[in-house]
């Protein structure tokens, strides 16, 4: 069983990565992203990306972080 200290940066991380995601489609203008005033504008895109990279690093620590 996971330690509760190592799920909240698992779950943060999974939900920036999430954020991320749809921040990429938006920003690519991807037909199933929704509209907004992020569509078709490049810096989303790269918001996103960085965002997607952040969120799976930290699910990643989360995930390997030893516990005491």
């Amino acid at each position: 069983m996971l330690h509760p200290m190592r799920i909240v940066p698992i779950v943060l991380g999974a939900l920036l990565a999430v954020a991320g995601v749809v921040w990429i489609a938006q920003g690519l203008n991807l037909p199933f992203a929704p509209r907004s005033f992020m569509t078709r504008d490049l810096t989303w895109t790269l918001i996103g990306v960085v965002a997607l990279v952040a969120g799976l690093g930290l699910a990643a620590w989360g995930w390997r972080r030893p516990t005491r």
